[in-house]
């Protein structure tokens, strides 16, 4: 996501400053900082001294946050802290981005007002570090064109196996948003840019079974969906409890933004160009 946001934010005409601890950015002034470190992220805002920071970084392993809850809340919960008060004292203003997963998937289709109430730690480390945020963002299963430091996301691993004709197991009871980068990048600058406050839920503009997704995907692309087999959460052996339908209402940004949160058919063209 900080890589498809920097990439659009220059193309846009913007200065852009992207923070980064192991991968050096591709695009925009790098600046390397650690979140868990105090001295390391103050000095970072006090050299760059922007007006807007968009905070992307987090420790999104779900499993492993489940086991490694202390390195969690240092990166998730603590890390944002001080960035906030880092930004605070730059004068910058702090866009969150959060996660659907701060609910618990009883019921999905949640609006910004709902009562949070997450069933795994990634989930409350991500939901503490929204109180340090002046314009919260919260988004559901981003997907893109290209993989994030080495790791592919949900879209593009399903096109590499059965881009090799092998078959894939995606559940079918569990619901999302899913949501394209590209669209969420240009959401998220113009929460920053306008100076949003409060709680945003920015994510696709559809609820769909993760195997629904993969089987459309797999039209679009023209490749074999019989290979797409479907399974049940049950079966999964995840550490971390998952919720089982997080989708979110984005009627609040449909309402308020300029950029408007995508359909799945849009965002599969984009994903399409984007990708040939």
């Amino acid at each position: 996501m900080g890589s498809k946001l920097a990439e659009v934010a220059a193309a846009d005409g913007h200065d852009v400053f992207s923070g980064y601890n192991r991968s050096s950015p591709e695009v925009g002034v790098p600046v390397k900082f650690d979140l868990s470190v105090d001295n390391g992220i103050r000095k970072a805002m006090e050299e760059s001294r922007p007006e807007v920071i968009i905070h992307t970084a987090a420790l999104t392993d779900v499993d492993r946050c489940e086991v490694e809850r202390d390195l969690a809340c240092r990166i998730n919960a603590r890390g944002s802290r001080l960035l906030a008060e880092a930004a605070k004292n730059a004068g910058a203003f702090l866009v969150y981005v959060s996660t659907d997963y701060v609910f618990d998937g009883s019921r999905g289709m949640y609006r910004e007002d709902e009562a949070t109430s997450p069933v795994n730690h990634y989930g409350y480390t991500k939901l503490l570090g929204e109180s340090y945020a002046d314009c919260v963002a919260r988004t559901c299963v981003i997907y893109g064109s290209r993989p994030a430091s080495g790791k592919v996301n949900f879209a593009l691993w399903i096109l590499d196996r059965l881009k090799k004709g092998e078959e894939v197991r995606i559940v079918t009871d569990q619901f999302i948003s899913p949501t394209l980068n590209t669209n969420l990048a240009r959401m998220l600058l113009e929460a920053g840019g306008r100076g949003l406050e409060g709680i945003y839920h920015l994510a696709g503009a559809e609820r769909i079974s993760r195997y629904d997704f993969a089987c459309r995907l797999a039209d679009l692309f023209e490749l074999d969906r019989r290979l797409i087999v479907p399974g049940k959460m049950a079966d999964l052996s995840w550490k971390a409890r998952r919720p089982m339908d997080s989708s979110l209402d984005v009627g609040k940004a449909s309402r308020l933004l300029e950029e408007k949160p995508w359909g799945i058919a849009r965002s599969f063209e984009v994903l399409k160009e984007e990708i040939a």
